[in-house]
């Protein structure tokens, strides 16, 4: 029997909901630990008209047998946008991620959070990818979008746009695709193809439209068995289903992960001593506790999380 731990996300979010209609997907020989307020979750079941059955416990030590299992704090916070509900996404990735450390979980799946009322309620970080590798202690990790279409890892994440040739490094670069090389095959089992995306347009022309390849990328991956750089317009007309590219700024991928993979993708942190997944969207406060929230992406998160979690 695996332990697996799912965090509400913001409560004046869609991850209540999604918590609700992946009940089904957790009537299996794992235990599955929620980690969020229980009136929240007792507010979606009766909003939504979806009973919702779990054991409270105090501790991933109490779980004795498969099932489903709440950890409530009794913290009090808004089922509105706001600091309150930042306050409460963060209380419970922060147990959810102390219990993975301490190997009680086999892994997480952590339901979205709305970054700027995050940082309100006095969180620290740009986003839960950055909170976990601080929290596991780990320098090397990185953000990557995981679908069977697709797959990118990203070299820069929640950074302004304008920053970005700055940030970038050979070391950085180097860095990226050493974990990529050493973290997919332990983790996912295959042998990755790591192409390397431009930064620039035409990946630089020769170094008319931007010299960042010719200074920093081309001599990062001199000496590895990578492809590129690689235009970025071009790179992703033919996928292979080994193919992970590393892009050099948030947008360069999550815009095609996305276009083809939303509904069957995910967010994984690679790096971390466990097992990290979540949903590719955000907190969707505008359909929030009205039954339309998508499950797809969600539902692939656990299933990534049922097949690789350690």
């Amino acid at each position: 029997m695996k332990k697996f731990g799912i965090t509400m996300g913001d409560p004046a979010g869609i991850g209540p909901e999604l918590i609700l209609k992946l009940q089904n997907d957790m009537e299996d020989e794992n235990a599955y630990v929620i980690y969020g307020e229980e009136y929240v979750l007792k507010h979606a079941s009766s909003v939504l008209g979806e009973n919702f059955y779990y054991e409270k416990i105090n501790s991933v030590d109490d779980i004795k047998d498969k099932g489903v299992y709440l950890i409530s704090l009794g913290l009090k916070g808004a089922l509105e946008p706001s600091p309150s509900s930042g306050r409460l996404a963060i209380a419970y990735l922060a147990r959810a991620t102390a219990d993975a450390i301490s190997k009680k979980l086999n892994g997480i799946l952590t339901m979205p959070i709305n970054k700027y009322f995050a940082k309100a309620s006095g969180f620290s970080f740009n986003g839960q990818t950055e909170y976990l590798a601080f929290a596991d202690n780990k320098k090397d990790f990185a953000m990557m979008m995981y679908g069977d279409s697709i797959k990118v890892v990203l070299a820069t994440i929640h950074i302004p746009l304008k920053d970005v040739a700055n940030t970038i490094s050979i070391e950085l670069i180097k860095q990226k695709i050493k974990l990529i090389k050493e973290y997919i095959p332990k983790y996912f089992h295959f042998i990755p193809t790591v192409k390397v995306l431009g930064l620039n347009p035409h990946a630089g022309e020769g170094g008319l439209i931007g010299d960042e390849e010719a200074k920093i990328i081309i001599p990062a991956i001199r000496d590895e068995d990578v492809v590129g750089p690689i235009p970025p317009d071009t790179a992703f007309i033919d996928i292979k289903r080994d193919d992970v590219f590393l892009c050099m700024y948030h947008d360069q991928g999550l815009i095609p992960f996305k276009m083809l993979a939303f509904d069957k993708g995910s967010n994984v942190t690679i790096g971390l001593s466990f097992l990290r997944t979540s949903p590719d969207h955000g907190t969707a406060y505008d359909i929030a506790y009205k039954g339309l929230a998508r499950v797809d992406s969600a539902k692939y998160s656990l299933e990534l999380l049922k097949k690789y979690g350690y």
